[in-house]
């Protein structure tokens, strides 16, 4: 049957065998396309499926290393092979949307008078907005010339990263992230689907992961918690991005090593020599207008629920629940805060009085944290 709204062309494309120059000359407009748009690169390869990549999944799903994270290990089969995205997907074209800017402090907060909660660099604006509208000239070329394209990033439908990395863009880091040569790894990736016969490069040979890295291991060292406990392998139980993400209590045992971070972690980027040599190169510009790279974090333990989510709503926030930004604001203001201040002492008597058990028990950490276990009634 036919999907409604789409053209019968669209679904079963009846395009004559194109000459190798013809293919070779699309390539090239496509790769002119998402550079033109901003893409700092572009890659072209094949729609086959990523069985490598999701029969890691599924063994870091079964040892638990997901720590219960559902981004495409929700159903791997599904993520890992194209054409459940576009039936007949026979190629990808695959971009990179650089996010690097530099910092405020210096990797820190920026100092003020009031405590400051730090924002990972990818989070601070829509970068994944700016790839989906560099992507759209690509997907919309392709369908004029009678293909059928549809973008996809930050989508569980696909790894990304597998993409990118089969599509020659780069190599797999220590840090489980993809390094584009002599670039690194302040990318966010996104890829059209087509059922355009595309020639791209061969797909890479299939290598450890790290093995561009040759014996660098400074990214590992740098996890705050050790999450990297293999070279290209992530126990989010322990990584501080994944924990500000997940739902229920943030574990005790790691609210120490969070320090002012409010979303998401830079330290195995910020470590990788690869990065530092492209900063020594290339410095990067300050974060521009419109970039958020701190969060006042009394502010935020202040405001609404529906402020919070007007704010920060673009954050995976657990089942949009504002209740788990306070949470991970508590900790942050536990190990940045003034317990002398009489905001902080009048925010965490607040807390401390709420209904929510969750709330309560970040509040008690943070008071105590901060040398106010006066204000904690003995339960």
């Amino acid at each position: 049957m036919q999907p409604w709204g789409v053209p019968r062309s669209a679904v079963s494309p009846t395009h004559p065998p194109a000459s190798a120059d013809a293919t070779a000359a699309l390539c090239r407009e496509l790769v002119r396309l998402g550079l033109g748009g901003g893409l700092s690169a572009v890659g072209i390869a094949t729609a086959e499926p990523f069985e490598d990549t999701r029969a890691d999944i599924v063994e870091r799903k079964r040892h638990g290393l997901h720590g219960g994270m559902q981004f495409t290990y929700r159903n791997p089969d599904r993520s890992t092979d194209p054409r459940r995205i576009l039936p007949g997907a026979r190629s990808l074209v695959v971009g990179a949307w650089s996010y690097r800017e530099g910092d405020p402090g210096d990797g820190e907060a920026p100092p003020c008078s009031r405590p400051a909660g730090r924002v990972a660099r990818y989070a601070r604006r829509d970068h994944y907005a700016s790839l989906r509208e560099a992507l759209g000239p690509v997907a919309d070329h392709l369908k004029g010339r009678g293909w059928r394209a549809t973008v996809v990033c930050d989508d569980n439908a696909l790894v990304d990263r597998a993409a990118a990395h089969r599509a020659g863009l780069g190599w797999f880091g220590k840090n489980s992230l993809v390094l584009l040569p002599g670039l690194g790894s302040w990318f966010v990736l996104g890829t059209v689907v087509t059922d355009a016969p595309l020639k791209g490069d061969p797909p890479p040979v299939p290598a450890p992961h790290g093995e561009g890295c040759g014996s660098c291991s400074h990214c590992m060292q740098a996890c705050p918690t050790g999450a990297l406990v293999a070279p290209g392998v992530l126990d989010a139980r322990r990584c501080l991005a994944w924990l500000l993400q997940a739902p229920g209590s943030f574990p005790e045992e790691h609210r120490e090593a969070l320090g002012d971070r409010i979303y998401g972690c830079d330290e195995c980027q910020t470590a990788c020599p690869v990065n530092r040599l492209v900063d020594r190169r290339d410095p990067p510009h300050a974060p521009p207008p419109g970039s958020e790279p701190a969060v006042d974090l009394l502010g935020l333990l202040r405001a609404s629920d529906e402020a919070l989510l007007a704010a920060h709503g673009r954050w995976y926030v657990p089942e949009r629940d504002p209740r788990y930004l306070r949470r991970n604001a508590l900790v942050a203001l536990g190990n940045v805060g003034d317990g002398r201040d009489p905001e902080t002492e009048q925010v965490l008597r607040h807390w401390l009085g709420a209904d929510d058990p969750l709330i309560v028990e970040h509040a008690r950490w943070a008071a105590r944290q901060l040398g106010r276990g006066d204000l904690v009634v003995p339960s």
